[in-house]
């Protein structure tokens, strides 16, 4: 008997996991890949000896991708080098406050500095907290796959999702029951940057966020991010996954309950037995497979996450003042969520997110030189949004940066390089310029993505960013690890 044919739409690193752990299971397992490299929003840019990280900065979780090679029997460590990176975070506030967020040997422990003893215990007992959450969430929800409000209550029951995993609680109301600081409570809260939400609107149990940081560690791939997608690459050739590249598809075929093949864009068509789109779920049921606005309005709850303006620099001069991760935040954190989250539009005065890889790795530009990548969170694409308004928006982040102490940033600029969500629209079918999937909103949805199966076509599958466990490298991997097993328990029945 043959083996199953599966195709997978995008290489991404839900695709990548996809065609890897369907691979082991011996499936026939081809990607189609629109872009000229696998990766997804995992990409790269090299210009005049500097290399920028185009999309994740952060490494969290490698235990999850080692899964990927285990299953293969393969040793990860053989594929790409894991750096730690100390301190975690370095955050800059408007008064000059800053404090670096510190991992120390105390397992489970980190603490802050420029802060009070009381703080740290404040932090210590709010990881407490925060491991409790991820310890449910890990047991149930990440390990099993769960993707429904009823798979949730079966597998918790509805007493402990609301009370154990403060279910209809905001991120931001539960860290304040623990920590009085403010500078602390914004640090904390913008750990939702993993997840593309807003702290005032997704629910308390992604305060797991700091406990998976601080028990995994946070970790820079030697020679740059992409090598993890040079990595997996290298594991997919070995599996014998074919890869197709500049094959972008435009269309998946139906017949009766089922979808049967994919159309490329130059018309030709492949067959397969399953179709896994890691293309978001509504981009693929509107474009790929054309379904009506009546089908579609069940996904209206499945928002999109924010956008980004992303911007990279190569620079005349280093600025020692930076860490490698950094957090320049809003003078008004609350009302700069409000503005992009609730009112869509771009803030006045953004909290920017900026990264310094030359810390951690001086190959990242020339000697003597320095790069960094800018990225403040901003709504995705809106009608009243103009490509003007984001070179505005530019203008006045050069300006709180060069005023939070990156003294004369302008005229170190030697050039700049800038994705708006038109860009990252284009360059990975995203849900209107999403950089993280599905906005996760106590109101809207829980915190649920949508699910890995779809509802209409018993064949068709989801993974990435729009699809549970939702955002951020480790997720999307995961996405696909449960896939497989959601795959090889469908054909059990």
């Amino acid at each position: 008997m043959r083996n199953k044919k599966v195709v997978i739409v995008g290489s991404g690193l839900g695709g990548i996991s996809s065609a890897i752990s369907l691979a082991t299971q011996g499936y026939d397992v081809e990607v189609f890949e629109k872009n000229d490299k696998i990766g997804g929003k995992l990409n790269v840019l090299e210009r005049d000896g500097f290399k920028f990280d185009l999309g994740p900065s952060i490494f969290t979780m490698p235990h999850i991708f080692n899964e990927l090679f285990e299953n293969a029997g393969k040793n990860m460590e053989d594929y790409f080098t894991l750096v730690a990176v100390k301190p975690h975070w370095r955050n800059f506030f408007e008064d000059g406050k800053i404090i670096d967020l510190i991992p120390v040997d105390i397992k489970n422990k980190f603490r802050a500095t420029n802060v009070s003893e009381r703080d740290n215990r404040d932090l210590e007992e709010f990881l407490t907290y925060s491991k409790k959450l991820y310890d449910l969430v890990d047991e149930g929800y990440f390990a099993k796959g769960l993707d429904t409000f009823k798979d949730n209550i079966k597998e918790y029951g509805f007493i402990k999702l609301l009370k154990d995993l403060d279910g209809l609680s905001t991120m931001d109301s539960q860290v304040r029951k623990y920590i009085d600081n403010e500078y602390l409570i914004d640090i904390i809260n913008f750990f939702i940057k993993y997840v593309g939400s807003s702290p005032y609107n997704a629910p308390a149990l992604l305060n797991l966020l700091p406990y998976i940081q601080y028990q995994f560690g946070l970790w820079y791939v030697e020679g740059g991010m992409y090598n993890l997608a040079e990595g997996l690459l290298k594991l997919m050739e070995e599996l014998e996954v074919k890869i197709n590249l500049n094959s972008e598809v435009v269309e998946i075929l139906k017949e009766n309950e089922k979808v049967s093949a994919i159309r490329l864009k130059n018309g030709k068509v492949i067959k397969a037995d399953i179709i896994v789109s890691n293309m978001e779920v509504i981009p693929a049921y509107e474009n790929l497979l054309k379904e009506d606005r009546e089908f579609l309005k069940k996904y209206d709850k499945f928002e999109p996450t924010c956008s980004g303006l992303v911007i990279h620099l190569g620079l005349k001069k280093e600025y020692k003042n930076l860490a490698h991760h950094n957090f320049f935040f809003s003078k008004d954190p609350k009302e700069h969520f409000a503005t992009v989250f609730n009112k869509k539009k771009l803030p006045s005065d953004p909290t920017i997110y900026l990264v310094a890889p030359t810390r951690t790795d001086k190959s990242q530009a020339p000697e003597g030189y320095d790069n960094i990548k800018i990225l403040p969170h901003i709504p995705y694409i809106q009608d009243d949004i103009k490509l003007s308004d984001y070179m505005e928006l530019k203008e006045r982040i050069y300006d709180k940066l060069e005023s939070m102490g990156l003294d004369d940033l302008r005229e170190n600029i030697l050039f700049e390089e800038i994705l708006t969500p038109f860009d990252i629209k284009k360059m990975y079918n995203s849900n209107k310029g999403s950089i993280y999937g599905v906005v996760s909103d106590v109101k809207k949805n829980l915190g649920l993505k949508a699910s890995k199966r779809s509802e209409k076509y018993d064949n068709l599958y989801f993974v990435g960013g729009s699809v549970n466990p939702g955002g951020g490298m480790p997720m999307v991997t995961l996405s696909g690890l449960n896939l497989k097993d959601l795959i090889l328990e469908t054909k059990k029945n």
